[in-house]
């Protein structure tokens, strides 16, 4: 109990430590509060380990039945799920922190930098391990404030209007958390989460907005909750936040890919058993991140500056790990986000390098042209189309033949083969860019890339859901709460078959200086289409307009409210 309790509380000490004291030791004080956050990665190791072999850990500061303990239910609620993000933002925030200390060295306020890099390491830790829905709002209220002082160069024009800009949207997502909360407590008597998820299923609730009007209670109230996720983790069209914070500090970013823009892949998560009862909030989450996939990839590939580039990158990966969500592969989301947060980190920790390095050389990065036919080999083509397009038939032929798992009593299993097969195509695509390497050597890169995904992959997801959700029937009951229509599910694959099939064609095309017809209208509509997604779909200049429009209206009304017009 008092390893798990120390966990959040050591880097509070850290940020304690730097703020408190004399500018003459000002950085050794800044070096010395690394050790604590260290201690709290190893704390949470060992968390994960008592988690996993004892079950969960509850710590209540407070007495649940007492409607006055509800003013400050201070507790933790240490499952499997909070102790892997524990150890996540924990083991990624050590690495920040300390990478910080000599990134802000010169920096005139790095000690109010270091202390809030410390501050919300805790929050997060606090948040993933709340022992109730309250103490999850109160850390994640907290959040969208931290996130505005992390901008921390507030003297800029466009950093001030960026983080304002990141505090009005997230608030906005909190009232609607807030509302959720509160209907929560209205319909189920309870806020904590064991409590809620029981309430939950021993009988069905209605609320009835209008007479002879009534909604399933826990479809409003994951509505309303599933809003809030969508503000913190950048879903359309509440992404237009995280672009304009790209003025931060780069370490500020990787935390943000640490703990902060999952926030909404966790909540889910943690609410699972309640978004599990509604059908319609998963089909919604699956529209809503397929949507933000797709546009945020989109307005990615038309961005020229790195950062926005990693900026909208991370947005389509939000989308990505929703839609996985609104499948019902809840621990396939989880996956997803602990793998991005680690990759996405290391990006931004580097890519203050790679603008130093473009600024200093003139010539980098490389532009020069090489010869179309430079390094191109058929084998490597060859092997490269055979194979992408072979992966759902050996994976098929392994699950069904070898292995006797059932494809055909819920989409759950096709769903878990379906990522396997995009994210083998999407890796064996990318190899097509080593061609200037001998050809068996890229062929062999690419069959290895299809063992090592296909069963590393299966593997790891299938044993990361059985650690996550120990019940397969829990897990079978998500899937079959997001099923969808058959005809829509299949046409889901065939798209994705058909781009796969595109992709090669249209690589392989262009590597033999061949293009493709196409009617003349169509470049028009490309040009067009990369202006949009240049200019960020123009949601800024809408959102402004927006705000032009309410302030509008309200200045109209209180002016009649006081007597001044008619």
């Amino acid at each position: 109990m008092l390893a798990v309790l120390l966990v959040p509380l050591l880097p509070l000490l850290a940020s304690l430590l730097v703020v408190i004291g004399s500018d003459r030791t000002r950085d050794e004080r800044a070096k010395l509060a690394a050790w604590p956050i260290g201690a709290a990665f190893c704390g949470a190791i060992a968390t994960l380990y008592i988690v996993s072999t004892q079950g969960p850990v509850t710590l209540r500061l407070y007495d649940p039945a007492s409607a006055v303990s509800l003013a400050i239910p201070l507790g933790l609620y240490v499952d499997r799920l909070s102790a892997v993000m524990m150890v996540l933002i924990s083991g990624v925030g050590t690495i920040i922190y300390t990478y910080s200390v000599g990134y802000m060295y010169q920096d005139p306020h790095d000690r109010r930098y270091l202390a809030l890099i410390g501050f919300t390491t805790f929050v997060l830790l606090c948040m993933v391990a709340s022992a109730n829905l309250v103490m999850l709002f109160v850390f994640w209220q907290l959040l969208s404030y931290l996130l505005y002082l992390l901008a921390h160069n507030h003297g800029h024009a466009a950093t001030l209007a960026g983080a304002f800009r990141t505090f009005t949207l997230l608030r906005a997502g909190d009232i609607a958390f807030m509302a959720g909360l509160v209907l929560a407590h209205q319909l189920y008597g309870t806020l904590e989460f064991p409590d809620l998820f029981d309430k939950a299923k021993a009988a069905a609730v209605t609320w009835s907005p209008l007479p002879g009007w009534e909604i399933n209670g826990a479809t409003v109230v994951t509505l309303l909750l599933f809003i809030g996720g969508m503000s913190k983790s950048a879903q359309f069209p509440l992404h237009v936040w995280l672009p304009r914070s790209l003025y931060a500090p780069t370490p500020v970013h990787a935390l943000l890919h640490a703990g902060i823009i999952n926030a909404g892949g966790f909540l889910i998560n943690r609410l699972a058993p309640l978004f599990g009862m509604s059908s319609t909030t998963l089909h919604v989450a699956f529209v809503v991140g397929t949507l933000t996939a797709i546009l945020g990839a989109s307005m990615m590939l038309a961005q020229n500056d790195i950062k926005k580039t990693l900026g909208f990158s991370t947005i389509g990966q939000m989308g990505y790990m929703i839609m996985e969500c609104g499948l019902g592969a809840f621990s396939l989301a989880v996956f997803h986000l602990i793998a991005h947060g680690l990759f996405k980190a290391t990006v931004f920790l580097n890519c203050g390098n790679v603008i130093h390095k473009a600024r200093s050389e003139p010539h980098f990065p490389q532009t020069a042209q090489r010869s179309v036919k430079e390094g191109f080999s058929r084998l490597t083509w060859s092997t490269g189309f055979v194979t992408t397009l072979l992966i759902p038939l050996l994976i098929l032929l392994i699950t069904h033949g070898v292995l006797r798992i059932p494809l055909l009593e819920s989409q759950g299993t096709v769903i878990f083969l379906f990522f396997i097969w995009i994210t083998s195509s999407q890796a064996i695509l990318t190899l097509t860019r080593l061609r200037a390497v001998a050809s068996w050597k890229v062929s062999a890169a690419m069959l290895l890339t299809l063992l090592f995904v296909v069963f590393v992959y299966l593997f790891a997801v299938e044993s990361f859901t059985s650690f996550l959700y120990p019940n397969p029937a829990e897990v079978a009951s998500y899937f079959q709460a997001a099923y969808l229509p058959n005809r829509l599910f299949d046409l889901i694959i065939l798209m994705a078959t058909v781009l796969t099939i595109l992709s090669w064609s249209y690589l392989y095309m262009r590597a033999h200086g061949q293009t493709i017809w196409m009617p003349a209208w169509i470049d028009g509509v490309k040009i067009r289409l990369y202006v949009l997604f240049m200019n960020r779909l123009y949601a800024d200049e809408l959102y402004q307009l927006l705000e032009q429009t309410i302030m509008r209206l309200i200045h109209r009304f209180d002016k009649r409210e006081r007597g001044w017009s008619r």
